[in-house]
């Protein structure tokens, strides 16, 4: 049995790799090969090509790229009719994927979408892929189920893989102790995990930074980089600032549990400020284009993950193009200048975690994708 596992940014490398030991787990003979990042090199599966590489984000960081997407294509499609994998899973990323389950199904391997990308937000019309390539999408969030189905597509619900990570995760207490020990309220800055979302929403971030410093002297910052490059960037537009901002990498976990609010980019990351109770405001900043093309094609009221769950914008919201810090760092001042309010949000959230922040996707998906080719050899650990 052979699945062939692709993920191109670092959330899908992070989910596969977890997707990858959960199957090993309960059928130690799997092959798995395909696409991603060092996390699911690291769980077994035997890469084709570094996908992660080319986490990109729209057309113009896309199109010198795109030469090398239709040869991944090309090579994906030889090895589909020539290797015969019993299964293609795709982890999120929908641009590359759609030409990938393409090809998978032309070539007869059945595909299985595991973190389907947002349809529901993003122009709908696009489901139709969805109907005509997969086989089975794996739904990762409560009301996808029932979207998705009533659009024609056969779901699974398993829960979002996210929240796997965070039950698994280990957080050095020492360091969230150091984080937490001077005095002064705590701001988490979280300016995503691509480097262009960094490039475009760090220094409005900043800017916030700076309007909470002077409500709340006292106040402090934290930015959580992903890698050492980013911190390189973020380091740089700091010089001069005068703001008392730490730069840690890789210490997401540990900085999101010592902060008393955060301001960060919309993405999975509001999975775990949600699971650490973090009250947050959310930003990403756009160009008038890009807003144009949001305006048009969103379909549902909110960018953030736990307001959609929610129906409610306990996170408050902006989707901008402009560099004004001061609608952004409002609700932030008065979190930290109003107990009351800040501990109204944590309550809401604490309830909204209880609802949905259930562990166990990975395994569930794993269980699901052994059953539907070889119940026999699906036993769990």
């Amino acid at each position: 049995m052979q699945f062939f596992l692709s993920a191109g940014e670092p959330s899908g490398d992070l989910h596969g790799a977890n997707l990858a030991h959960e199957l090993r787990l309960r059928n130690p003979d799997i092959e798995l090969v395909g696409f991603g990042g060092d996390g699911m090199a690291a769980a077994g599966v035997q890469l084709h090509y570094p996908l992660t590489n080319l986490a990109l984000i729209g057309f113009r960081r896309v199109a010198p790229h795109l030469a090398q997407f239709f040869k991944l294509a090309r090579r994906s499609e030889v090895y589909f009719r020539t290797a015969r994998p019993t299964a293609l899973i795709v982890i999120d990323y929908p641009g590359f994927h759609w030409a990938l389950a393409k090809r998978a199904h032309r070539a007869g391997v059945p595909v299985y979408y595991f973190v389907p990308p947002q349809l529901w937000a993003w122009a709908g019309w696009r489901v139709s892929k969805m109907r005509r390539w997969v086989k089975t999408v794996m739904t990762a969030l409560p009301f996808e189920e029932e979207w998705y189905r009533s659009r024609g597509v056969n779901t699974h619900y398993i829960g979002h893989p996210y929240f796997d990570e965070i039950a698994e995760q280990k957080l050095d207490a020492n360091f969230v102790e150091s984080l937490k020990a001077p005095v002064g309220p705590l701001v988490a800055l979280l300016p995503g995990s691509r480097t262009q979302e960094v490039e475009a929403n760090f220094p409005l971030q900043l800017k916030v930074a700076a309007r909470i410093r002077e409500a709340i002297a006292e106040s402090r910052f934290v930015v959580a980089a992903f890698n050492e490059k980013q911190a390189g960037f973020i380091r740089r537009s700091l010089a001069g600032s005068g703001l008392p901002v730490d730069v840690h990498v890789k210490r997401t976990p540990e900085i999101i549990e010592a902060a008393d609010v955060a301001v960060a980019v919309s993405g999975s990351v509001g999975l775990e400020l949600l699971s650490r109770l973090t009250p947050t405001a959310v930003v990403y900043r756009v160009t008038p284009m890009q807003l144009l093309l949001t305006r048009t094609l969103k379909a549902c009221k909110y960018i953030s993950l736990v307001n959609l769950l929610t129906d409610e914008e306990l996170f408050p919201e902006f989707l901008t193009t402009s560099d004004d810090p001061d609608p952004i760092a409002r609700p932030v001042i008065e979190w930290l200048k109003f107990p009351e309010q800040r501990l109204g949000t944590i309550e809401k959230l604490r309830t909204l975690r209880t609802k949905v922040a259930v562990p166990g996707a990975c395994a569930r998906a794993a269980e699901f994708l052994l059953n539907e080719f070889a119940p026999s050899v699906s036993r769990k650990p």
